[in-house]
């Protein structure tokens, strides 16, 4: 899935693409997709006519601003937006095409049939799921080693397991959360109200450090991510831990571990994560 660097760099290549464009119609050829409003056809009438003017990013999930309306979409596993002309012929498994007045098209693609796609009146998505439950941006000032704190010393869930909660920091997924705990050296089983201040401080700094790496590189195509220009992310050459399973450790050349925490494949090293 998708984490914040992925999405990061889909909304900043999108919006190289499709501001300033009108909608002129949509077909929607897979309709659970659409969640909000529940009846596709309300769907295409309230889009028809709206222009783009910022394709912004909330967590994982991509924000399409228009006129009256803001368009929230989540990749999911697999999903993916490329523009097109009108004349090229339809890619496999497209299930949403934005057509455009000036003859080009936005297409959504999606293997799985896995994402979402809400419509909300213009300022109000954030008081609506699934945006309303959200925790902090990595990138903002709100994001401090005290927050970490005061979200760990209340659990008694593993680190790990805390990350992954889009309730306490957004953004972050397996790929990341291994990263950074990596670069941290705190093993990811750790109970997260374990942790001390200067733990706390180290994995604050390495979460952002990591994250604007990853988002400098165009994210990590691990899988089958591309930004809404087709090209693949490069941090997964960067890459410490993360699908590593039985190769040397970069820092110590202990063999990489893979074990399961909180229901997720959990990469680490056992010799500098202590």
């Amino acid at each position: 899935m998708p984490e914040l660097p992925e999405v990061e760099t889909v909304s900043r290549t999108l919006r190289q693409l499709v501001i300033g464009k009108t909608i002129a119609g949509v077909d929607v050829k897979w309709a659970n997709i659409i969640k909000r409003p529940d009846d596709v056809e309300q769907f295409k009438l309230e889009l028809i006519g709206q222009t783009i003017h910022e394709v912004n990013r909330r967590a994982k999930f991509l924000l399409f601003v228009l006129d009256d309306i803001t368009m929230v979409s989540h990749l999911r596993m697999e999903g993916r937006y490329g523009l097109f002309q009108k004349d090229e012929e339809l890619p496999p498994h497209t299930h949403v095409v934005f057509r455009f007045t000036d003859g080009s098209e936005l297409r959504y693609q999606d293997v799985r049939k896995f994402g979402t796609m809400h419509l909300f009146k213009k300022g109000t998505e954030e008081q609506y799921m699934p945006l309303s439950q959200l925790g902090v941006e990595p990138f903002s000032e709100r994001f401090t080693a005290e927050l970490l704190q005061e979200a760990f010393k209340k659990t008694t869930r593993t680190v790990k397991v805390v990350l992954l909660d889009q309730k306490t920091v957004v953004g972050l997924g397996n790929i990341y959360v291994d990263e950074a705990l990596f670069r941290a050296g705190i093993l990811p089983n750790r109970l997260a109200s374990s942790l001390t201040s200067d733990e706390l401080s180290l994995l604050h700094k390495e979460i952002v450090q990591t994250l604007q790496e990853a988002v400098d590189l165009g994210g990590s195509s691990v899988k089958s991510y591309v930004n809404g220009q087709g090209e693949m992310g490069m941090f997964q050459q960067q890459l410490k831990v993360y699908g590593r399973k039985g190769e040397a450790c970069h820092q110590c050349g202990n063999e990489i571990s893979k074990s399961v925490v909180g229901g997720r494949g959990t990469h680490f090293c056992v010799n500098c994560q202590k």
